[in-house]
C-alpha cells in the first residue's frame, strides 16, 4: 500500500481555490469551536443542504454553548425535529451542559478530552481538534474513506477495513494547516471523488491515485454485502376532537426516536397481526383507514404503517401517558419525519381537519433519515 507521491500541499492548493462556501466555515480566521462542534454533530449522516437551515436556526436561538445548555431539552428536540437521528439532539444538549459546567463554556482542545464529551466520537473529536484548534488530528468520515481507499487502492472491506483506512489517512495528515487539510479532504470527496463518476481529471491527486491508474476507482471503497432487513408493520392512530386538538404522546427518552412526539401506534413487528382495529386503538371511535399506508426507512429496518383517523367527542379524555395539543401547536411539536408522513396521510381523508405541519417530503442524506 503506497501513495507516496500524494502531497498534502497539492490538496491544500486545490482547497485554497475551490473550497466550498459553508456557513460554519471561516476562511483565514479563527474558527469558533462551538460552531464547528454544532455543524459536525448535525452533519453526521446528513447532507450539507439539509443541515444549513437547522444550523442557522440553532445559532439564532442559541448563539453560544451556554445558551444551548440553559435551554429545556424539549425545546432542543423540537428545533431538531425533521433532521433525523434524534439521539444526536439529546447528546447535543447534554454535551452543551458538560462544556458549560465542567469546562467553563470553552471546548477542550485535546482529542482525548473531546472524546469524553456526550455524543462526541473519534471522528467528531478529531474534526473539532483539527478545524477549531488546528491540531494535527486525522479526520476520517465517509468522504475521506472514499478518497483514501481509492488513493491507496485499499482492498479491505468496510466496516472491518476502517483500521487500514485510518492508518493510510494518518500518513497524509500534515503538521501545519491540519484544519484546512481535513476540510479539503471532505470537499474533495463531496465534489470531485464522488461515489459515482468521480471527476478524476480535476483531482489534485489524479496522478498518485492507485485506483484511478487501475481504472476501477468506482469500486472503492470495498464494502461487505449487507443482509436486507425485514419489513416491519404496524398501525398509527390520528385522533382529533371538535376543537381540532390532536392526541399525541412522547416516546421514551431512550431508544429509537427517543423523546420525540408521536401519535399513538401499535407495536412495530415483522409478524404484526392486523387484528380488528378496535383491539389496537387507544380509544373507542369510528376509525377510518386512509387509502394508502405510510412507508418509512430507518437505518436498520423499513416500516409500513396503516393510518387510521377518527374524530372524538369533546368529552373524550386523553388516555394515560397521552395528551391533547392544539392545532396551532402541531407545527412546533417534535414530530420526526415518520409522523409528519402519518399526519400528511391523515390529512388526505375527510375524517381529519386541515393539518398545519411542515412538509413530510423525504430528504436524501448520507445514510437514511430518522
Amino acid at each position: 500500500m503506497s501513495a507516496a507521491a500524494a502531497d498534502p500541499r497539492d490538496l491544500l492548493a486545490w482547497y485554497d481555490r475551490h473550497a466550498r462556501d459553508l456557513p460554519w466555515r471561516v476562511r483565514g480566521g479563527r474558527q469558533d469551536p462551538y460552531r464547528v462542534w454544532l455543524s459536525e454533530i448535525m452533519l453526521q449522516q446528513t447532507t450539507v443542504q439539509a443541515v444549513k437551515p437547522y444550523y442557522d436556526k440553532f445559532l439564532t436561538v442559541w448563539p453560544t454553548v451556554g445558551s444551548l445548555a440553559a435551554a429545556p431539552v424539549e425545546d432542543v428536540m423540537k428545533a431538531w425535529a425533521g433532521l433525523g437521528y434524534y439521539s444526536r439532539a439529546r447528546n447535543l444538549h447534554a454535551c452543551a451542559i458538560v462544556v458549560s459546567t465542567t469546562f467553563g463554556g470553552a471546548f477542550p482542545d485535546a482529542e482525548r478530552e473531546l472524546r469524553e464529551l456526550p455524543g462526541v466520537g473519534a471522528y467528531t473529536a478529531a474534526a473539532i481538534a483539527a478545524i477549531a484548534f488546528d491540531a494535527p488530528a486525522t479526520v476520517v468520515d465517509g468522504n475521506v474513506e472514499r478518497v483514501v481507499s481509492r488513493l491507496f487502492a485499499i482492498e479491505d472491506e468496510l466496516p472491518k477495513g476502517r483500521a487500514a483506512l485510518r492508518r493510510a489517512a494518518e500518513t497524509l495528515t500534515p503538521r501545519e494547516r491540519a484544519g484546512d487539510f481535513a476540510q479539503a479532504m471532505m470537499d474533495l470527496g463531496a465534489t470531485i471523488c464522488t461515489p459515482r463518476k468521480p471527476a478524476c481529471a480535476l483531482c489534485p491527486w489524479m496522478e498518485p491515485c492507485a485506483a484511478r491508474r487501475r481504472g476501477d476507482q468506482e469500486s472503492f471503497p470495498r464494502k461487505a454485502k449487507k443482509r436486507a432487513a425485514a419489513m416491519r408493520y404496524g398501525a398509527a392512530f390520528v385522533a382529533f376532537d371538535p376543537a381540532q386538538r390532536l392526541l399525541v404522546r412522547t416516546r421514551p427518552p431512550k431508544g429509537l426516536l427517543g423523546g420525540m412526539t408521536e401519535v399513538p401506534t401499535s407495536e412495530w413487528a415483522a409478524d404484526f397481526v392486523r387484528a380488528p382495529v378496535e383491539k389496537l386503538t387507544p380509544l373507542k371511535a369510528a376509525w377510518r383507514k386512509t387509502p394508502e399506508p405510510v412507508t418509512h426507512v430507518f437505518t436498520h429496518f423499513p416500516l409500513t404503517l396503516d393510518v387510521y383517523v377518527a374524530r372524538l367527542p369533546s368529552t373524550a379524555r386523553a388516555p394515560e401517558g397521552m395528551r391533547w395539543i392544539g392545532a396551532n401547536e402541531i407545527a412546533g411539536e417534535a414530530f420526526p419525519n415518520l409522523f409528519r408522513k402519518v399526519l400528511a396521510a391523515a390529512g388526505s381523508t375527510s375524517a381529519a381537519p386541515p393539518l398545519s405541519i411542515r412538509s413530510a417530503r423525504a430528504r436524501k442524506d448520507r445514510s437514511r433519515p430518522d
